[in-house]
């Protein structure tokens, strides 16, 4: 085999994220219940791990959206219950979105869904090799910012 150049490293390493990301979105994407998508999890996930309202804008920032997709995304959850949107007190052109107690019991439910999906892969791999891995993904996507 030849050796490996820069270029072709570069062209490997993130062909294979690539590939994995797909993998992964789609194995979770089946583990989660019916009618949850991979989004509402991520955002209902977000919203519980912040313990806080958050704007629209600021959701769509945080997950790289544009505001007519997180638009979508929140009017969903809305619909089933799992987020209240409220006028902001301060400034009511603005809204704010928080998660409710329904959301958060579809949320646990939804993280009991994917954990065996994990507890498939995570064996394959030491901690070292886990935090070497985050470490660089986290670079990674720090100087993509």
């Amino acid at each position: 085999m030849s050796e490996l150049t820069e270029d072709t490293i570069v062209i490997a390493l993130f062909s294979e994220l690539f590939a994995s990301e797909q993998k992964v979105r789609q194995r979770l994407s089946r583990a989660l219940p019916y009618e949850m998508e991979l989004s509402h999890f991520m955002l209902l996930n977000y919203l519980s791990l912040q313990n806080r309202e958050m704007s629209p804008a600021q959701l769509a920032r945080t997950f790289n959206l544009t505001k007519g997709a997180m638009t979508n995304t929140l009017s969903k959850l809305e619909s089933a219950g799992y987020i209240h949107i409220r006028p902001d007190w301060d400034d009511a052109r603005k809204k704010m979105v928080g998660i409710s107690l329904a959301g958060d019991r579809a949320r646990d439910e939804a993280f009991l869904a994917i954990m065996p999906v994990f507890d498939e892969i995570l064996p394959n791999f030491e901690n070292q090799e886990m935090k070497l891995g985050l470490r660089f993904i986290r670079k990674l996507r720090q100087s993509l910012a």
